[in-house]
């Protein structure tokens, strides 16, 4: 990435390593992150992936002090759906606000990468990706050091126990995660919230839900305290 000035949409999912991103994007000389691009269901009022409040989102991308996008997706939706929508939103980002690049939390998959660099292909904006191939243990062991705050809101039950859902990611818990379980969970293993960061002005207080199993994976409600 260039010193030159840049405008940046993040790809925000409320989670630890987009917020860490946006942490990262603030320190680089030159570069504006002018708006947080989030899918949603207005159907449940929640975020598409981690299914989220949508009344937590707004709060957190206040407390950020950055303009939120919300892109509705129908549920069930395709994949037709969702790159027509969030195409569509960055193209007015880039016609409305001079938005140049979109930026990603993504850490070490390949495919991921490719399929958003595919994604943006011909579109007039340029991926970044300020996290990529970092070592991720000493990676979220550098956030929670910073005063990161994040809760485990979805997880997989195939790869890690129920009982972390709605857990506080600490230093207790990356101690406790097996071997074969990314720290980051960059695998899929688990989704977060970050309550509080160097990346807020405030924290969110949250307070803990039901949790309940849905399609194979188990979510943490989260409400506002």
């Amino acid at each position: 990435m260039s010193a030159e000035s840049i405008r940046v949409a993040l790809s925000w999912s409320g989670g630890k390593d987009a917020a860490w991103t946006l942490h990262r994007l603030r320190a680089t000389p030159g570069v504006e992150v002018v708006a947080l691009v989030t899918t949603v269901v207005p159907a449940f009022e929640r975020v598409a992936m981690h299914g989220v409040r949508v009344e937590l989102l707004r709060v957190q991308a206040r407390a950020a002090g950055v303009p939120l996008v919300e892109v509705p997706l129908s549920w069930p939706s395709t994949n037709e759906e969702y790159e027509a929508r969030v195409g569509g939103a960055l193209g007015a980002l880039r016609a409305e606000r001079g938005v140049t690049h979109v930026a990603f939390g993504d850490l070490f998959l390949t495919e991921v990468r490719e399929y958003r660099e595919r994604m943006l292909q011909g579109s007039g904006l340029t991926p970044l990706f300020p996290l990529w191939k970092e070592p991720t243990g000493p990676l979220v062991r550098e956030m929670v050091a910073a005063g990161l705050e994040a809760r485990i809101v979805c997880l997989d039950p195939g790869r890690v126990g129920r009982e972390l859902a709605g857990r506080r990611i600490d230093a207790a818990l990356l101690a406790g995660l097996p071997n074969h379980i990314d720290p980051c969970g960059e695998l899929g293993e688990f989704h977060t919230f970050v309550c509080a960061g160097p990346m807020l002005r405030e924290p969110i207080q949250v307070a803990p839900g039901v949790v309940v199993e849905r399609d194979g994976f188990v979510y943490a409600d989260l409400t506002l305290a």
